[in-house]
């Protein structure tokens, strides 16, 4: 097959056309703040508004850099739509606005943003999407850190979590362009405080600033740049069937067969991917002879494939008419810029036929490297006679060849008289064909050459002989075992690709069939015996299912129903689920089990395993049967993973409808109960005014306590509603504790309360007015709960990556075990601070306060003095001395 014949990739082509009528995105990439992302965001804008492009600002944050202030005027700026949250006005790009106006080309900073309250969409990056589908192009920017599948790479070298991520597959139709400068020319900037106050500067030079990580951050960000890039190059080239490598990265093709020197390739060929940082694929041309494997043959080919897949490698057998043919197809499908093959081990005799296959690799395949390495002769076992004998054919077919070359020889006696003895020569062709066709080409061979004796002997005078007497006859003899042979091979070639496309069909219907099979199935078993039954029909094996549970792997169906397993199967089964790798017979792993375990394996992990074995006691599964057996468990594995995530979309489904629920009913006590609570509190006051009591005195502190419990409600409400008003400032914690003491000093009577905070403690980054909700709800909690004539001890200390803010009583602590569910909605817990009379509201609110600002909360219980003790953790990058986490863009 050439180039010429490739057909364009309907996949490919797809996700090409899908961007058809859609806005065009470009992304300013940077690996760091301050390298000049929206600098150069604003310099193309105003390029393209010169050009003549209909441009227009959607949201730029300039961070009070002059240089990139001066840059958006001459732009026109849609004005931010203010949204009220909590009081606090809040601008956010006005995205129904820019919809409205139309234009050609809107420029919207900082994609990873995370929307106000009441904005249409949570993130930035989906009002992006919605401009992109109504046909404006974007332009964006972004820093590698906010990339999804990068998040844990960054954490791990520069300590900082960015909580603000974008999908990946943003990038992946995305235009980019990486903004890079050098890290000596960053750090330069940040010193001369261009990217940051100098104050923050000096703590972001020995943090997130250094150059260490700069130079890592932007090894990461050309890297990845790279890898979307060549992701958008090959879905073009496919989609438009365009010819050659594209050797923008490096992509390694290792041909791989039943010789002893294939795992050598394999593992030469897992090196050379490594060294060139580029996926690699493992293939086997499955040409006509690779139907007359010994078992031994198929074993070490299966072995030789697993063995690439436990090493990274994608695998694939590609049926050919032979090698080079098919590795120069699955090459340019593979767009692969390295091949590596081995050193051919076969006979002279067929190199002479048939020429070199690294030679006809080489001239045929163009720009592709071909790595050729030697293999060790010596290492190749004889054939078997098995083999041997299903390579030359069965003796009938060389009895039915004889027998049609005889029924030829009657009709050519019986036709001598009525036609020319030129012409009885070609009724010898019909046996020729026919044995090449049905018995292959050996057959062919023998009954070309039977057919020419058969011609002397019978019909060339002098007849009864092998003499030739006429010169012309012999030419006669010499064409007829001329056409023979010729017509045997193409004859051969024609049938080898029958059985090869007859085997591929085979294979693609039964999968075929069994997709359908586990598309019908509604429910989690009817699915999982659906696919012991259909694999077990296709494989001719027994077949078990066993997915995880709490006291290990758990029989959930079986094909026929009635197998059981015994220990050994159990502990293979549970090794392949715990190693995700095949246990059992025919495995590496607790070979004297009866039966062979194959996880089934997602993105998410180990789904279950799936156990074959046969009533012979035999393999459990014909190395010939190992690529179908792949494609089945990856069928089933999407399968199942698709039915867990329906199962748990419908729980979460049913979650938050009862969230939903209530929330509405939280919300509307809360309000309802308001209104006559202000009315008693306020007659209650105006009575005592005009008459005290202590009766008075008494409905006036249930009424305030009363008060305080609606008001709980509200916040429960906010909470659970994710509508809590925020205005982040910095926060003095000694101002903010002084606060809290005082308006809780009725819950503290009979407390003394210790302060221990050092007094040249740093500032944080917290809504003041959270951070006080949650310090009088401990410290009512503490009050209430503390054993009379107590203390209640408030300590602040720094350690290394954080400030821990604690709430100390002397009550009976938290029971072991507990210290999570003490914060849960409603939650009283017997032998605990929940135990007096409340609501089980004040420490699910600290919690979902705290959440909401970033901050984390425990609880633990003292050992001496004996007492409950919260603690609320304000990590590092809220601390205004440190580098403030959220790196500005």
């Amino acid at each position: 097959m050439n180039d010429t014949d490739k057909r364009p990739s309907p996949e490919s082509f797809l996700r090409v056309a899908a961007q058809e009528g859609r806005g065009r995105l470009k992304l300013f990439l940077g690996a760091a703040p301050g390298v000049g992302k929206t600098y150069e965001m604003l310099s193309d804008g105003m390029r393209r508004l010169k050009s003549g492009v209909d441009v227009v600002v959607g949201v730029v944050e300039t961070h009070g850099r002059r240089e990139t202030e001066a840059l958006i005027v001459g732009h026109e700026v849609i004005p931010r739509r203010q949204i009220d949250h909590g009081g606090i006005s809040l601008g956010e790009m006005d995205l129904d606005a820019i919809l409205e106006r139309q234009p050609k080309l809107a420029l919207v900073d900082e994609l990873a943003h995370s929307n106000a309250p009441g904005s249409r969409h949570p993130k930035r990056y989906q009002d992006v999407e919605e401009l992109l589908d109504a046909g404006i192009d974007v332009y964006s920017t972004i820093n590698i850190q906010h990339i999804e599948s990068l998040n844990d790479v960054v954490a791990s070298f520069t300590h900082v979590r960015v909580r603000e991520t974008v999908p990946d597959s943003i990038l992946e139709t995305a235009e980019i362009e990486v903004v890079d400068i050098l890290p000596d020319e960053l750090i330069e900037r940040l010193k001369e405080g261009k990217v940051y106050i100098p104050a923050e500067a000096t703590r972001a030079l020995s943090h997130f600033f250094s150059k260490s990580n700069l130079t890592a951050l932007r090894e990461l960000a050309l890297r990845r740049a790279a890898q979307a890039i060549d992701t958008q190059m090959l879905d073009y080239v496919r989609a438009h069937a365009l010819a050659g490598s594209f050797a923008v990265g490096e992509r390694v093709v290792v041909a791989v067969s039943e010789q002893p020197s294939a795992p050598g390739l394999v593992r030469a060929a897992k090196r050379l991917a490594d060294a060139l940082k580029a996926p690699w694929t493992a293939v086997h041309i499955e040409t006509r002879r690779a139907q007359a494997f010994s078992d031994e043959e198929r074993k070490a080919l299966a072995d030789t494939l697993a063995l690439a897949s436990r090493l990274g490698a994608a695998t694939a057998s590609i049926p050919a008419e032979n090698v080079v043919e098919g590795l120069r197809s699955f090459a340019a499908d593979a767009h692969a810029t390295q091949i590596v093959i081995g050193k051919s081990s076969r006979s002279w005799w067929f190199e002479l036929r048939h020429g070199s296959v690294v030679d006809r690799l080489v001239r045929d395949i163009g720009s592709v490297a071909v790595h050729v390495l030697p293999s060790d002769d010596d290492l190749a076992p004889p054939r078997s006679r098995h083999s041997t004998r299903m390579a030359w054919g069965k003796p009938t077919d060389y009895l039915w060849s004889a027998l049609m070359i005889a029924a030829m020889t009657v009709v050519g006696r019986l036709l001598l008289e009525v036609i020319d003895l030129g012409n009885i020569a070609l009724l010898y062709l019909v046996p020729v064909m026919f044995a090449a066709a049905t018995y292959g080409l050996r057959a062919g061979l023998f009954a070309g050459l039977v057919s020419s004796l058969a011609y002397n002997f019978f019909f060339l005078p002098p007849t009864g002989t092998l003499t030739v007497n006429n010169p012309e006859n012999v030419i006669s003899i010499l064409v007829l075992l001329g056409v023979a042979i010729v017509t045997s091979q193409f004859a051969a070639r024609v049938r080898g690709q029958a059985d090869l496309a007859q085997s591929s069909a085979r294979q693609n219907a039964a999968l075929a069939g069994f997709s359908r099979q586990l598309t019908s199935a509604a429910s989690q078993d009817d699915l999982i015996q659906a696919i012991c039954a259909e694999i077990a029909r296709l494989l001719d094996v027994r077949t078990v299912m066993l997915l995880p549970s709490d006291a290990g792997p758990a029989l959930r169906a079986a094909y026929p129903p009635d197998d059981r397993l015994q220990e050994i199967e159990r502990a293979a089964a549970q090794w392949a689920m715990n190693n995700a790798q095949p246990a059992g017979r025919g495995s590496s792993t607790l070979t004297a089990s009866d039966w062979l375990f194959h996880p089934l394996r997602t993105q998410r992990g180990v789904l279950g395993v799936l156990g074959m074995a046969r009533d012979d006691a035999g393999e459990p599964l014909r190395s010939d049967q190992t690529p179908l057996l792949m494609s089945l468990l990856d069928q089933a594995a999407i399968a199942l993973d698709r039915m867990a995530l329906e199962e748990e979309m419908q729980g979460a489904r049913q979650i938050h409808e009862r969230d939903r629920l209530r929330s509405a009913l939280l919300s509307s006590v809360s309000h309802d109960l308001r209104t006559p609570l202000t009315t008693i509190m306020s007659a209650a006051q105006e009575l005592r005014r005009k008459q005290p009591s202590a009766l008075l005195d008494t409905i006036e502190g249930e009424a305030q306590r009363l008060n305080r419990f609606v008001a709980n409600l509200l916040d429960m409400a906010r909470v659970e509603a994710g509508a809590l008003p925020m205005k982040i400032e910095p926060t003095d914690l000694f101002d903010a504790v002084a606060s809290a003491i005082r308006d809780t000093r009725q819950s503290l009577v009979g407390h003394e309360v210790r302060v221990d905070i050092p007094s040249d403690i740093s500032l944080v980054r917290v809504d003041p007015v959270l951070l006080h909700h949650c310090l009088i709800n401990l410290l009512d909690n503490a009050g209430r709960y503390g054993e009379p004539d107590t203390p209640v001890t408030i300590s602040g200390k720094r350690v290394a990556d954080a400030i821990l803010l604690s709430v100390i009583d002397e009550g009976p602590g938290i029971p072991v075990g507990a210290e999570k569910k003490v914060f849960d909605t409603f939650t009283r817990l017997e032998g605990s601070d929940r135990v007096k009379h409340g609501t089980g509201l004040g420490l699910a609110i600290v919690k979902g306060f705290a959440e909401a600002m970033g901050l984390g909360v425990d609880a633990s219980t003292n050992s001496e003095p004996r007492g409950a003790c919260f603690t609320l953790r304000i990590p590092e990058h809220l601390i205004i001395s440190d580098f403030p986490g959220e790196p500005l863009t």
